[in-house]
């Protein structure tokens, strides 16, 4: 795969500047990485904290082959499993939170922000946003529960080290996608799920909770609890339920 790299010491947000981004077709993935987002995003309108040069902010372009739109949550989950796959090395405790946060233990050491467009029902163009905590030693934002490599490792590591590792993992991982190898990257994503299997407390939207069990993901991204007391199986999609953690 044609991979091409570019830094930008300060930018507003590396999606947008991939959206603007004149891809050709012999650039397979294109990745833009900065040392400062001055309006980095998450989901929703959650904004990404990162004090600038302690830590990974990056977008990764890419065009994959006959994934149709219905289809598109194989590339969150193959992401997520080249996050993963990345900051398993450092330490033990790396789990993939529903739909694509990596965690470690019960704290958030990494989010991504997916963007596609669409050619017909196919996809044409994914943007992969991704913020690593890496070397922040204090969040001052009111995000519940962030952490970063250093903090659990005690010393800081190199940022672009992690970088490489990422690209070369997602690489590995996007070549599964467009090999069909879709049922391989599916099962590991779901073994890899943090709580799955177990009863936790969730909030509705309206501030209600309930002790749920967390029994899979579907193909297509709902989050599939089940209710204690009857077994009755809901679906959520993304922002219709969320972990109390």
């Amino acid at each position: 795969m044609k991979i091409k790299t570019i830094y930008i010491k300060e930018v507003d947000s590396t999606n947008n500047y991939l959206a603007a981004y004149p891809s050709t077709d012999e650039e397979e993935m294109v990745v833009a990485w900065t040392d400062f987002q001055k309006a980095g995003r998450g989901c929703g309108t959650n904004k990404w904290e990162s004090e600038a040069g302690k830590n990974i902010t990056f977008s990764v372009l890419i065009h994959p082959q006959q994934v149709a739109a219905k289809d598109q949550f194989i590339l969150s989950m193959a992401n997520a499993l080249a996050l993963k796959s990345t900051l398993e090395a450092f330490t033990a405790g790396i789990s993939i939170k529903w739909p694509n946060d990596v965690y470690w233990n019960d704290r958030k050491l990494c989010g991504t922000l997916i963007e596609t467009t669409l050619r017909g029902s196919q996809i044409k163009d994914c943007i992969i946003g991704t913020g690593i905590n890496v070397n922040q030693h204090a969040f001052l934002s009111d995000a519940p529960n962030p952490v970063s490599l250093a903090q659990i490792l005690g010393h800081e590591v190199d940022r672009e080290q992690v970088l490489a590792d990422v690209v070369n993992n997602l690489e590995q991982y996007i070549n599964k996608v467009s090999n069909g190898d879709w049922q391989a990257v599916r099962n590991e994503y779901r073994s890899s799920l943090y709580r799955r299997g177990e009863v936790h407390d969730y909030r509705y939207p309206d501030g209600t909770v309930e002790q749920l069990r967390f029994v899979d993901v579907s193909n297509d991204g709902h989050l599939l609890l089940q209710r204690v007391h009857n077994r009755e199986l809901l679906a959520f999609a993304f922002k219709e339920i969320a972990f109390v953690v």
